[in-house]
């Protein structure tokens, strides 16, 4: 086998399968990494095989991707593993919570604080229609609350993301069904990795 047949590899959990039970169950988790995301990454290697993006980072091919309709399975299946290796940093056992350091202060001053910043990502992933994403990022230097359908991801579109959460049902239907709203709370209240998130500041 070439170097070319693996441009891309399943990056590794930073945290056991078990580790975020009750809150997300480990065949959430194991369903959720071991087939969505490994499914992802497994179908752009395939894609980019002997082609010009074979061996470019996953950001690269992203944005090279976005504008070309033609090229939507390379841009989808790309977006995705980024997207998800980027969620899995976002979330750590015993998580959550009102955050401390530079992000509670910023949260505090660019979106009316944190019961504000809650309401607003809440809502984002509840109406978000579909599949899709809720993010926090920084536009042109200032937070904001996005949502995003699909495989969409902000890298596209020149935003700098600090923060997301996955909507696609198989995030969280084994465990909470059609509540949606549910998996959302919990993860605020639970599972953020406000570490990380202060680390992309």
């Amino acid at each position: 086998m070439n170097n070319q047949s693996v441009s891309h590899l399943l990056p590794p959990l930073p945290f056991g399968e078990n580790d975020l039970e009750p809150v997300i169950s480990a065949g959430t988790l194991n369903f959720h990494y071991n087939k969505h995301h490994k499914g992802y990454v497994d179908n752009l290697n395939k894609l980019i095989e002997q082609t010009g993006y074979a061996g470019l980072p996953l950001e690269e091919i992203i944005r090279k991707t976005a504008q070309a309709p033609e090229q939507a399975a390379v841009f989808n299946n790309a977006a995705q593993a980024w997207n998800h290796a980027f969620y899995w940093q976002c979330i750590k056992p015993d998580g959550g919570g009102k955050p401390t350091g530079e992000i509670a202060e910023r949260i505090d001053r660019e979106l009316g604080g944190y019961t504000q910043f809650v309401e607003a990502f809440k809502s984002a992933g509840a109406t978000q229609f579909g599949s899709g994403w809720a993010w926090l990022v920084l536009n042109y230097g200032e937070l904001q609350i996005i949502k995003t359908a699909n495989a969409d991801t902000p890298i596209a579109h020149g935003l700098t993301p600090l923060l997301t959460v996955d909507v696609w049902e198989h995030a969280y239907y084994l465990d909470y069904q059609n509540r949606r709203p549910d998996y959302l709370t919990a993860f605020i209240e639970h599972l953020i990795n406000w570490d990380f998130v202060n680390q992309r500041l």
